[in-house]
């Protein structure tokens, strides 16, 4: 066998050299996070994102799938300053490597977002934030701290849910910059100031053989609360320098972290004994203790005033049993007791007078009844009642009667009325009379010339016979 020969068996395709080049970035280089500009930006219509990130020498081809684009949180555009998180891939199509982002976040923010995680791993590894180091909160503290801005809103919020609450006790502010370049270092004096006060009261007691068991008789302050309003990252820092951290972790009074807002999370957070969302949460965080005790002092205070009150009724009775003892035997109730006596017998002698009376008057009564019914004052009255009876039903009577009898005259005055010549001559007949008045019936009682009057239901009309007279077969002119 050649050489040439057996070059030709260790000859790679180009599809064979490009998925090598594929594997053996894949397994050297890991994920990992870069830093870059973005540039050429391209939003496909599938979702899909591609883009360069170069910096002052150097650029890298780079693509978010859609389901990574999705994610991003971040609206991405050609100039902006972005760390990416990702892995080294080839297109073997065109031999060419690229980026696939999993996750970006704006540079700045980015920066401090990997020291925040950077230093948050190293102190928990530290056991800084442990829970078993956490100190209780005192449950009715009368001196707070509180580390902040006198300025910002967050201690008006914090007096406001205090007062609000009806909390009692004394707020010291020690103010400090809550945020800017000045702003930890002031925040570790005044945590160190506060724990150098706690420490000079403590050993003073020690020296003193006090043992007193009130927090604040041991210590200045028996609760401390650092904190300020919300903002971004940047203006939160102050709270996620490593100094503050570990300052408040080893201070040895109890303190609340109240940064920013509910979403809102700092290492000072995590270090101190509690952390409230905001400032007015670690107000009513603080005000709940002594809500619980003013409640269960009215309580206890009602509890007393019943239980006085009962007393002072058990012993009202008492003096009311006492009293009323006394009274039966003193010489006015003796005296009292005749007055009884006598107004006794004489309601009795008036009882005895009024039941003889009483029984007279039923005698007389009885006798009278007796009277009453051998009197012939009912027999005659049953007579005249009778008497009335039968005049009654002769009026009747004749009434009837007269109605009758009126009724009859109606019938005859409508039958004559109906026979009448005028409801004749409403039935369609005429009523001729001579000159002299007298009714004609026939037509032999008129004569030619003869002048007479028709009489129709309405009218008179004089006639005169022109004609003579024929026989009641024949047509007879009257005019």
């Amino acid at each position: 066998m050649t050489e040439p020969e057996a070059s030709l068996r260790d000859i790679l395709s180009v599809s064979d050299l490009n998925l090598r080049v594929k594997t053996v970035l894949q397994q050297s280089i890991p994920p990992t996070w870069v830093r870059g500009e973005v540039s050429n930006l391209r939003r496909q219509s599938s979702g899909h994102l591609y883009f360069s990130l170069k910096d002052a020498t150097s650029q890298i081809s780079a693509v978010a799938f859609r389901g990574n684009a999705m994610r991003l949180g971040l609206d991405l555009r050609d100039g902006m300053q972005v760390i990416v998180f990702g892995e080294i891939s080839v297109y073997e199509p065109r031999g060419t490597y690229q980026l696939i982002v999993r996750a970006a976040i704006e540079d700045g923010v980015g920066r401090l977002q990997l020291e925040f995680e950077r230093l948050k791993k190293q102190l928990s590894a530290e056991g800084l934030f442990d829970a078993d180091r956490k100190k209780p909160l005192p449950s009715l503290p009368l001196t707070i701290g509180f580390i902040t801005s006198p300025t910002g809103a967050a201690i008006q919020d914090f007096l406001r849910i205090l007062r609000r609450r009806g909390w009692s006790g004394r707020i010291v502010v020690l103010p400090v910059k809550v945020q800017g370049v000045e702003a930890g270092a002031e925040i570790v004096e005044a945590l160190n100031l506060c724990s150098r006060l706690w420490q000079t009261a403590k050993g003073q007691l020690q020296r003193a053989g006090s043992d007193a068991p009130v927090p604040g008789a041991k210590r200045f302050f028996d609760l401390l609360v650092v904190g300020r309003g919300g903002g971004s990252i940047e203006d939160l820092w102050a709270f996620n320098e490593e100094a503050v951290a570990r300052t408040v972790a080893a201070c040895p009074i109890p303190i609340i972290s109240a940064v920013g807002h509910e979403i809102d999370f700092t290492l000072s957070d995590f270090a101190a004994d509690v952390r409230a969302e905001t400032p007015s949460a670690a107000a009513e965080l603080i005000s709940s203790g002594y809500l619980e005790m003013t409640t269960r002092l009215d309580a206890a205070g009602e509890s007393m005033e019943e239980e006085v009150d009962q007393r002072l009724r058990s012993l009202r009775d008492q003096v009311i049993i006492s009293r009323k003892s006394l009274a039966l035997h003193s010489p006015a109730n003796a005296l009292e007791r005749g007055f009884l006596q006598v107004d006794d017998l004489r309601n009795r002698l008036a009882g005895t007078i009024r039941d003889h009376l009483q029984r007279v008057r039923e005698r007389v009564q009885v006798d009278r009844s007796r009277l009453a019914e051998v009197s012939p004052a009912p027999r005659v009255r049953l007579l005249q009642h009778r008497f009335e009876g039968l005049g009654g039903r002769l009026d009747r009577g004749f009434a009837v009667n007269r109605q009758a009898r009126a009724r009859q005259v109606e019938n005859l005055g409508k039958r004559l009325t109906s026979l009448g010549p005028d409801s004749v001559l409403h039935r369609g007949f005429a009523m001729v009379t001579g000159e002299d008045g007298k009714l004609i019936s026939r037509a032999r009682e008129l004569s030619t010339g003869n002048q007479v009057v028709t009489r129709f239901a309405d009218a008179e009309v004089p006639m005169r016979v022109e004609e003579p007279l024929r026989a009641t077969a024949e047509r007879a002119d009257v005019r």
